[in-house]
């Protein structure tokens, strides 16, 4: 490996200094970089250091920093019209972006939007319109799941420090249940033996804790993100539809982190056959700029009144030009297929460091969405959150952005924009090696 990097830079130390004294403390970074520009899977500081980018602005940019097709797109548009207000007066950029996602939703029959400007206000909406939809108000989610930081998105939420603690109370009526961890599974059980306890145990949930005629709602993300990059068995999602469709339940696949091509199909639902009644988009829709959708069968979409749903920002024809562009360019270039393959070769690379490094307790993907736990020991499956925290700063001194997630702090993710050439691929694969080599000693 080259020598490391001398981090943080002059320039990048004066900025911190100057970020210190204006910025809330609430804040964090995880690392000391301030970023002067980037392209494909590429990043530069203001110092000059050049980085390969493996987290992908957390999972915003599949199609790579600076897509020229989306570059092009908010300069023709911020020439024209910037901001209305959708709810006032209206702009044709809201209904071709609209017609776009329809067409590549999932879901069967009529389909309708609404755009709003994050993961958290999409997630907050696809709850809102359920209710309405139902005239229910209890909502099911999952253990170790992640959506949003907005009070109802973080009663939705599993991970209390940082995320939830001293920022209670949060919104009653919600419902959490074991989600399909198989690699710490709840039941203690194995899969494929252990028979699905996690479908199993909605019969006794019912049972004992609410009634499902009050259940408005059921959350999931396909793939859970912030929680460890959990990927279900193939059984799960198929599992939690037929529950849903049994009792009356809208089904809402949080697909904010997983969609546009990270796991293979345009959204991860794709790959377990599903259909979910309602769909959030955010991060990738538009390759950075602020927007979120919610997506979903017509008679579900238009149970809110008018007025009852939107926001003075929400669609802002500078996002849904770049949101039509990012579509556009992820299905020109096939990205979809891309992320397969990057995946594929990701964990045949992976599966040799584990042969070499005990550390690494557990290796898991869909597609270009990659999780590797790593354990003090295989046996008791300890959590290794030093560890994770020191290969992490190791690569970032030579030169390779990758971040971490789990619950236990204990697993390193990859969101590697999905434009990430084979030779750029290669030799953040060959810095993460040398990271695990360096703690693994």
């Amino acid at each position: 490996m080259n020598e490391k990097m001398e981090l943080p830079g002059p320039k990048s130390k004066a900025l911190i200094d100057r970020k210190n004294k204006c910025t809330a403390r609430g804040i964090s970074q995880g690392t000391p970089l301030f970023i002067e520009k980037a392209s494909g899977a590429l990043m530069t500081d203001v110092d000059g250091n050049e980085f390969i980018d493996l987290y992908g602005g957390i999972g915003v940019l599949n199609a790579g920093h600076c897509p020229r097709p989306v570059v092009d797109a908010i300069k023709e548009q911020a020439e024209k019209l910037i901001h209305t207000c959708f709810m006032v007066s209206m702009y044709e950029g809201w209904v071709d972006l609209a017609e776009k996602l329809i067409q590549i939703t999932p879901i069967k029959g009529d389909i309708k939007v609404t755009y709003v400007n994050s993961g958290a206000e999409a997630v907050e909406n696809a709850i809102k319109i359920a209710r309405s939809f139902t005239k229910r108000t209890g909502v099911i989610a999952f253990e170790m799941a992640f959506h949003g930081r907005t009070n109802l998105a973080m009663g939705l939420t599993s991970k209390v420090r940082p995320y939830k603690y001293g920022f209670g109370p949060f919104a009653s009526e919600i419902y959490k249940l074991p989600s399909a961890y198989c690699y710490r599974c709840y039941y203690h059980a194995n899969y494929p033996s252990c028979g699905m306890y996690c479908l199993e145990q909605f019969e006794r949930f019912f049972t004992s804790e609410v009634e499902p005629e009050t259940i408005a709602a059921m959350i999931i993300e396909p793939v859970q993100g912030e929680g460890g990059f959990i990927v279900p068995p193939k059984e799960f999602l198929p599992g939690l539809k037929t529950i849903a469709e049994t009792h009356g339940i809208v089904l809402i696949a949080d697909e904010i982190q997983t969609g546009f091509g990270r796991t293979g199909r345009m959204f991860a639902v794709e790959n377990y056959g599903v259909e979910p009644d309602l769909i959030t988009m955010a991060k990738s829709i538009s390759a950075g700029m602020p927007l979120s959708a919610v997506v979903g069968k017509a008679e579900i979409m238009d149970a809110p009144g008018p007025g009852m749903i939107g926001g003075t920002y929400a669609g802002n024809p500078l996002a849904c030009a770049a949101g039509l562009a990012t579509i556009n360019y992820i299905e020109q270039e096939r990205l979809s297929a891309r992320a397969a393959k990057i995946g594929a070769s990701v964990v045949e690379r992976l599966q040799g460091m584990q042969e070499k490094y005990p550390l690494i307790g557990d290796i898991r993907s869909l597609g270009a969405m990659i999780g590797i736990e790593l354990v003090k020991d295989r046996e008791t499956k300890e959590p290794a959150k030093e560890e994770t925290a020191q290969i992490t700063q190791e690569c970032l001194s030579q030169g390779l952005v990758i971040i971490s997630a789990g619950v236990f702090g204990n697993v390193i993710r990859m969101l590697m924009p999905l434009v990430i050439s084979d030779e750029q691929l290669e030799k953040a694969l060959n810095i993460l090696d040398w990271a695990f080599a360096k703690v693994q000693k």
